[in-house]
């Protein structure tokens, strides 16, 4: 259920934003996912269709970017990914790290067309 009340507030983001840029109708939404954010794509995906139905953002393209995790050694400063056995830092073992990468949740841009129509060629002959 978490990814109900997240992509709702998708919804509301992309409507507001495709609404300044003058766009009747959004046909694809970019997001950044942290690998720890606990967002699920498939679920997110799952809720769009039904949150998104008599929306201008209906029938929108959801694209996931995932970004690693990565940590920060308090003691060091070595930058380093996660890591499955352990997060202590692999270049002096101290375990006071911080994150600094990786549970990031956030639309990145959108895509809107003027008319609700894509745009074509110029017109000529």
């Amino acid at each position: 259920m978490h990814e109900l009340a997240v992509t709702q507030s998708v919804l509301e983001i992309v409507l507001r934003h495709a609404r300044q840029a003058g766009g009747a109708r959004v046909s694809a939404i970019h997001l950044v996912v942290g690998q720890l954010s606990s967002i699920v794509d498939d679920s997110v995906a799952y809720y769009w269709e039904s949150v998104a139905r008599d929306t201008p953002a209906e029938g929108a393209r959801l694209h996931f970017r995932r970004i690693p995790a990565r940590f920060r050694c308090e003691a060091c400063g070595r930058e380093f990914p996660l890591q499955e056995e352990t997060r202590d830092c692999p270049g002096c073992a101290n375990g006071l790290v911080r994150l600094i990468a990786g549970d990031e949740f956030s639309v990145e841009s959108i895509e809107v067309d003027a008319d609700g129509v894509p745009p074509s060629g110029p017109a000529g002959g």
